[in-house]
This record gives C-alpha cells, sequence and structure tokens, in this order.
C-alpha cells in the first residue's frame, strides 16, 4: 500500500512538471500518433471521443460517443495527473478500456503531448 501512495505522489509531481516544462511543438509531433481516433474540436467524435474539454472531464462522459463499461463506470477526472497514468499503459489504469493503444513509453512524450492539449485546448 505504502509502494501504490508512493507511486501516486510521484506520478501527481511528474504530471505538474509536465505541465510547465513540456514542449508544445514536439507534443504537436506525438498528437500525430492520436489523431486518428481523437479531434480536439468540440462535437467530433471518431473512433475515440474528441478531446476537446478533456480537462476537468469525467472519464466516458463525452455526449454521442460510445464508451467501454469500464470507462464509463471510471470516474476517473482527467488531469495532468491521471492523463499521464493512462497515456502510459491505458489498460492498466481502467482494465477493460476499449482503447486500441498500448501506451506512450517515454515521460518526455507524455510531457510534450500535455503541453501541447493545454496549448490547443486552453480557451474552452
Amino acid at each position: 500500500m505504502r509502494q501504490l501512495t508512493c507511486l501516486a505522489v510521484a506520478l501527481t509531481i511528474w504530471a505538474g512538471a509536465a505541465a510547465s516544462e513540456g514542449d508544445v511543438k514536439a507534443g504537436k509531433k506525438v498528437f500525430r500518433k492520436c489523431q486518428s481516433c481523437h479531434s480536439l474540436k468540440p462535437d467530433d467524435n471518431r473512433a475515440g471521443p474528441t478531446l476537446y474539454g478533456v480537462f476537468g472531464a469525467t472519464s466516458g462522459s463525452v455526449e454521442g460517443f460510445r464508451y467501454s463499461g469500464p470507462m464509463q463506470q471510471a470516474g476517473i477526472v482527467w488531469d495532468a495527473a491521471t492523463l499521464t497514468e493512462f497515456l502510459t499503459k491505458p489498460r492498466a489504469l481502467v482494465p477493460g478500456t476499449t482503447m486500441a493503444f498500448a501506451g506512450l513509453r517515454k515521460p518526455e512524450q507524455i510531457d510534450d503531448l500535455l503541453a501541447y492539449l493545454q496549448s490547443e485546448l486552453a480557451d474552452q
């Protein structure tokens, strides 16, 4: 249990740093891996839900998108920490998710992607 607490604290600290330390331009390149399934525009669901409004949203809540049961029931509020954990290993955070993406292996890619998403979605 102590290890999980330490991991959660480390992820939170790391995710907080991600918002300020990520490279927006590099994050745009990382987003290319996401854009075939996800959009940043409102009401533009694809194979995956739009990411417009993702920060502060609850998992499984984009209107008009058909989620897996586990994603609807996860009750995750998306912020830098939860997105970092999800993007690292989606099926570890939400077992049974239908998201086919295995995850980003390099922490700097996640930092960059989060910086890009925050810059693109800042005006929502």
